[in-house]
C-alpha cells in the first residue's frame, strides 16, 4: 500500500536504515514487508544504469534514461502489484536519487529527470539519511563492501558528496522545487546517522510509528481497493465453512442474511442505543460505536472464521484499517466485559493467549460497518449535526443533499465503494440482490425485508 524510499549520499548509512526500517515495518498489520533497492542489480536495466556510474561514460541525459527505463519497470513490473495487496516496500533509492545525482550533479535539472519519471510510482514516504560527507567517503573505503572490491564510482570522492549533501538539503528542505507528480511526496528528514544503530533505530521508530498512524492516503493505489482485496481474502474462509451433516443451519455464513431482517439504519441505531457510552468513557475506548476503531475490531472479527486472538485480529485489519495492538487489545477487554464479544478456549495446546469471537447478535452490526466504510467519516459527522435524527434520513442526506447540488468526489466515490464491498460481503438481505444505483442503495438502508 505504501512505497517508502530511503535516500541520502554515499556512505550516509542508507542500507542499515532501511535494513532496520524492515524489521520495524514488521510491527504494523500489512500482509508483507518487502525491500529493494535502485538501480536493481539482478535485471538487465540495473545492471546498464549501474555499470554506467561506474565507468562515468554516459552523458547525463545517457545515464538518467538508464535509471528512468530501470525505474519503470520496477515500478510496474514488481513495486504496484504488491502495493495494491497492501503491502509494504522499502526501497535503497528512488527517484529522489535520480533527482540529485543526474538533475543537480550532472547538471540536466531536476525538471527535466522528473519528466523522465513522471510515470514510475511516487515515494509515499521519503527518509533523507543524513551524515557528513567527510565520514561518509571512510564508511565507504573502509566498508565491505570496497574491502571485497576496488571498483570505485566516479561520484564516490568528498567534493562530489559534499554536491550530493547540499542538493538532498535544497531538494528536501524546498529550497529548490520538487517537480510534480514527485512534490506529493511526504519527506522526513534530515535523520543524522553519525552515532550507533540504537540512536538509528529510535529516530526511525518514531518517523514510522507517526506515519502510519496518521493513516495518509496512499499516492499509488486506491485505498479501498486494497481493503476490498484483504477483505476478500476473508471472506473465502467464510464461504469455506463447512457443517457437520444433520447440524441445524446457522446464520454466519457470508451469503446467509446477515443483516437478520433488519435495515441498515435500524443496526446503526441498535448498536447506539446499546453502546455502554458511559462505561466506554471510564475505560478510554470510544463512547460511540461508529468509531473507527470500534468498526475496525466489530467489522474485521464478523469476518474471522472462528475464534481469535489480538495479534490474530490485527494482522487481519490491514493497513486500511489500521488500530494500534495496545488500543486493539483494550477495547477487546472492554467489549468482553460488556459482552459484544465472548472468550473462547483454545484448543491449541500450551496456548496461553485469550481468544474470543463476536457474539451472533452482533454480527450484523459488524458486517454492516465493513460494508459501509467507505463513508464513515460523513456518517460520524452526520450524527454529530443531528444527535436526535434518524438513521434512515442519514444516508439520503449525505448522497443527496437538501440543496439539490451534486454530492462532492469524495462522497460520490464512497457510494460506488459501498456497492462494490456489498458485492463482496451480499446485500445482508436472503433472496435481495446487491444495489446497483445510489438509488437502491438508499433503498437498502432505509427498509427492512419485505
Amino acid at each position: 500500500m505504501y512505497l517508502i524510499s530511503v535516500e541520502g549520499g554515499d556512505g550516509s548509512g542508507k542500507g542499515e536504515a532501511a535494513r532496520i526500517l524492515l524489521e520495524l515495518a514488521a510491527e504494523f498489520p500489512f500482509p508483507q514487508i518487502h525491500a529493494t533497492h535502485e538501480p536493481r542489480r539482478h535485471s538487465e536495466l540495473g545492471k546498464l544504469a549501474l555499470t554506467s556510474v561506474k565507468l562515468g561514460d554516459k552523458t547525463p541525459l545517457e545515464e538518467a534514461g538508464l535509471f528512468a527505463a530501470d525505474r519503470l519497470d520496477h515500478s510496474h513490473t514488481w513495486i504496484r502489484p504488491l502495493l495494491e495487496k497492501g503491502h509494504i516496500v522499502i526501497s535503497d533509492r528512488n527517484i529522489h536519487s535520480s533527482l540529485i545525482y543526474q538533475g543537480v550533479v550532472g547538471n540536466l535539472g531536476v525538471s527535466q529527470v522528473a519528466k523522465m519519471n513522471a510515470a514510475a510510482m511516487i515515494p509515499d514516504l521519503v527518509l533523507w539519511i543524513d551524515c557528513d560527507p567527510d565520514k561518509a567517503i571512510k564508511r565507504i573505503r573502509t566498508g565491505t563492501l570496497r574491502m571485497t572490491s576496488q571498483k570505485q564510482e566516479y561520484f564516490e570522492t568528498p567534493e562530489i558528496q559534499r554536491t550530493i549533501r547540499q542538493g538532498f538539503n535544497d531538494l528536501l528542505s524546498g529550497s529548490i522545487e520538487v517537480p510534480p507528480p514527485f512534490d506529493r511526496c511526504c519527506v522526513i528528514g534530515p535523520i543524522l546517522n553519525e552515532g550507533g544503530l540504537d540512536d538509528l533505530r529510535k529516530k526511525l521508530r518514531e518517523v514510522l510509528r507517526a506515519f502510519f498512524n496518521r493513516k495518509p492516503t496512499p499516492l499509488n493505489v486506491d485505498a479501498d481497493e486494497v481493503d476490498r482485496y484483504l477483505l476478500s481474502t476473508l471472506v473465502k474462509d467464510v464461504q469455506k465453512q463447512r457443517r457437520l451433516p444433520g447440524a441445524p443451519q446457522e446464520r454466519t455464513a457470508i451469503h446467509i442474511g446477515w443483516l437478520s431482517g433488519r435495515s441498515p439504519a435500524q443496526w446503526m441505531q441498535e448498536a447506539e442505543d446499546q453502546w455502554p457510552h458511559e462505561s466506554a468513557k471510564a475505560y478510554d475506548v470510544p463512547a460511540s460505536p461508529h468509531s473507527q476503531s470500534c468498526w475496525s475490531v466489530l467489522g474485521t472479527l464478523s469476518l474471522i472464521v472462528g475464534s481469535s486472538e489480538v495479534p490474530r485480529l490485527h494482522r487481519a485489519f490491514g493497513p486500511h484499517r489500521m488500530v494500534t495492538q495496545r488500543h486493539t487489545q483494550r477495547l477487546v477487554k472492554w467489549l468482553e466485559e460488556e459482552r459484544w464479544i465472548h472468550k473462547q478456549q483454545s484448543h491449541v495446546p500450551f496456548a496461553e493467549a485469550q481468544v474470543f469471537k463476536l457474539r451472533d447478535e452482533r454480527l450484523g452490526y459488524g458486517r454492516l460497518a465493513l460494508a459501509m466504510w467507505p463513508l464513515r467519516p460523513q456518517l460520524a459527522s452526520w450524527r454529530r449535526a443531528n444527535p436526535k435524527g434518524n438513521w434512515s434520513d442519514a444516508l439520503p442526506a449525505i448522497a443527496a443533499p437538501a440543496d439539490g447540488k451534486t454530492p462532492p468526489p469524495a462522497v460520490r466515490k464512497g457510494l460506488e465503494d459501498i456497492m462494490k464491498r456489498l458485492e463482496m460481503l451480499s446485500s445482508g438481505h436472503e433472496q435481495c440482490p446487491v444495489p446497483e444505483t445510489v438509488e437502491q442503495l438508499l433503498a437498502w438502508w432505509q427498509l427492512p425485508p419485505p
